[in-house]
């Protein structure tokens, strides 16, 4: 009689996994840091060596670039410690934050729409996960040793706050008198998505950029955020005064106005406006004026549609619109600050894959292919975000080709209403007759979602 063959234990199969992952990951991090050397890591190093040593922060000058740190002061803070340890040392220390940053964001915004067409979060999670590794942002922002993947992961918390608060409310709209939360104030806090704000004040107070977010949630009247938010980066910012007084007056006074402290305006790197119009015109410096022009309106169309946005309750989606306007209009704008590409892709794969759905039904006059062209969409940005053809291709477009794809997306990145909002919707309310008490039945968008 043959034996019969033990099945594999469910906790054997999950730690199989968890070592391919760990091993994926190491092996893929190491790769990245011998192409990039953590080279803005080792300029940001000396500088605060140079401060510690009483020669100033930003009077440094590397000896073989002659370029200097532009770290605001609250980040100048924090990476000081990483002058007093190796190089390799201090890069993977950051890098592995990055990449915690990475995951926790890539759970709130792949998580859900996995659960959305019925599969399981973490498979979805750690795919995604593995493609982001391959993109230009992810490989520049772990390579070079930046703070922009945890600035990214902050404001992404707030994303999460802001789908918990509006969870609450719905709650209180639907039960009114419940509470659920009737804990510490820390764990009402918590639940409630009280929180909301400090993520978006902490990435601002790191790389100034994200106070575009402020600006968007002061726009769509998310006044509480808003003051948190604000409060937040006050706080970091006079923590930073108080530490360190001359270097912080230094940075606001001089080198938050020096556009080249880090590199030419023009160089390839620069996938900003400004460095689209410096390589446009064939000079070291963006024409000013003809920069603002253009920067303003991409400005006024981002925020237009990610308030759009948010009213249909894509916060997601908002926050995206957001962030991709902060790293289209910005004067200087490195391949690693360009992350909001990827939750942009998602939003692409999502709706491709909603309006397939949709179409299930055999309606007649819907398209044979129904989100193809979104789906070709996503594809073709994931294949630019690899490719980073600035490096190797001198052509106008390639030079340009971030920067000319953030302002497509801007104009062009659909929204899913009711996708993730940050405050509840319940449009139904308006149009049924006033006797109703309960919400219409809903058929759901896909089997298992």
């Amino acid at each position: 009689m043959p034996a019969m063959r033990t099945p594999a234990r469910p906790g054997t199969a999950r730690s199989v996994v968890v070592t391919l992952v760990c091993v994926g990951v190491l092996a893929a991090m190491t790769t990245i840091a011998r192409r990039y050397g953590f080279s803005t890591l080792d300029l940001d190093r000396a500088a605060a060596g140079s401060w510690l040593g009483g020669d100033g922060l930003y009077a440094y000058r590397s000896p073989v670039s002659h370029l200097g740190t532009a770290l605001p002061p609250p980040a100048a803070v924090l990476t000081a410690p990483a002058a007093f340890l190796p190089l390799a040392v201090a890069g993977w220390a950051l890098a592995l934050a990055g990449l915690a940053a990475l995951g926790l964001a890539l759970v709130a915004l792949a998580g859900p729409v996995a659960r959305r067409y019925g599969r399981r979060r973490w498979p979805v999670v750690l795919a995604v996960g593995a493609l982001a590794l391959t993109i230009e942002p992810v490989r520049a922002s772990l390579g070079l040793g930046t703070l922009d993947l945890v600035a990214f992961g902050l404001v992404t918390a707030d994303i999460v706050a802001l789908r918990r608060g509006a969870w609450a409310r719905s709650r209180e709209l639907w039960w009114p008198g419940h509470r659920p939360f009737a804990g510490s104030p820390l764990h009402r806090l918590r639940a409630t998505g009280g929180w909301a704000g400090v993520g978006v004040g902490l990435a601002t107070a790191l790389t100034v950029g994200p106070a575009f977010f402020i600006a968007y949630l002061m726009l769509t009247r998310q006044w509480r955020p808003a003051l948190t938010a604000l409060a937040t980066t006050a706080t970091a910012a006079t923590a930073a005064v108080l530490v360190t007084p001359h270097e912080s007056a230094a940075w606001l006074g001089e080198v938050l106005w020096r556009l080249d402290r880090t590199g030419p305006v023009d160089a390839p790197g620069n996938q900003s406006l400004g460095g689209v119009f410096a390589r446009l015109y064939d000079s070291a410096s963006t024409p000013l004026l003809v920069w603002l022009s253009f920067a303003m309106l991409l400005v006024a169309v981002g925020l237009i549609r990610a308030r759009s946005a948010h009213a249909d309750g894509d916060e997601v989606t908002a926050f995206t619109l957001v962030g991709l306007t902060a790293a289209g209009t910005g004067p200087v704008t490195g391949t690693h600050e360009v992350l909001w590409m990827l939750p942009a892709m998602l939003v692409l794969v999502d709706t491709a894959a909603r309006r397939r759905a949709e179409a299930r039904g055999g309606v007649p006059g819907r398209p044979r292919f129904p989100g193809a062209g979104l789906a070709t969409a996503a594809g073709l940005t994931y294949l630019l975000l690899v490719l980073a053809p600035m490096w190797s291709l001198s052509d106008a477009f390639s030079r340009n080709s971030y920067a000319l794809a953030m302002i497509v997306l801007v104009n062009a990145l659909p929204w899913r209403p009711a996708a993730a909002p940050a405050f509840p919707v319940n449009r139904w309310l308006h149009r049924r007759p006033a006797t109703a008490t309960i919400p219409p039945p809903r058929e759901p968008l896909v089997r298992g979602s």
